[in-house]
């Protein structure tokens, strides 16, 4: 039953881990299983950084490279980052020393940034395809989708004590969850 409980896990972390207060200890807490980062949601924390519109060359190409992420497979993009590290690595390093101050600190802070993002999370991006027997989703869709629909149900159901709310949303759950297990045995004994 643990690729079933790695699966739910990592719908629930990839929800969370955009947070940056919770992001290293969640990998600590959570190290035993095997997480997988919405490819979505790094593409939007890159886009952030560097905007839609970018202005330095090394910043079009690696927004370029990160339009790719959702469309193409784990060796052909890696290959693609550290070409794109290779040849602009040491524009990333470069640093300029601030008057009021006399410290000095990055002048592509934004673009690092990005970068760096990238960097760090690179191993949690392809657990999807590093794992196809678990069947992880490459993004949080449809626990999007389901959230959306429990926040719809509970309108629906505004009078609720915060004690009935907390049934419902535990029997809301529930049923999806024993439905999605069965699917998932169901596949696997058909499989034989």
């Amino acid at each position: 039953m643990r690729p079933i409980g790695e699966k739910i896990l990592a719908l629930w972390f990839s929800k969370i881990i955009g947070q940056k207060k919770s992001f290293g200890g969640m990998f600590q807490l959570f190290s035993q299983y095997r997480i997988q980062m919405c490819q979505f949601h790094q593409v939007r924390i890159v886009k952030r950084y560097l905007t839609q519109k970018p202005e330095s060359e090394a910043s079009i190409a690696l927004l370029n490279i990160v339009k790719q992420l959702c469309h193409t497979d784990k060796e052909q993009f890696i290959s693609l980052f550290e070409q794109w590290i290779n040849k602009w690595y040491a524009f990333l390093k470069e640093r300029r020393i601030e008057p009021r101050t006399g410290k000095t600190r990055y002048v592509h802070s934004r673009l690092r940034s990005a970068y760096l993002s990238f960097k760090r999370n690179m191993p949690y991006l392809w657990t999807w395809s590093d794992n196809m027997e678990i069947g992880i989703p490459n993004t949080n869709n449809g626990l999007e989708g389901k959230f959306s629909d429990l926040k719809s149900k509970l309108r629906n159901h505004n009078g609720f004590s915060m004690q009935h709310r907390m049934i419902f949303i535990d029997e809301y759950f529930k049923d999806f969850f024993s439905h999605h297990i069965k699917q998932i045995l169901g596949r696997f004994y058909h499989s034989f």
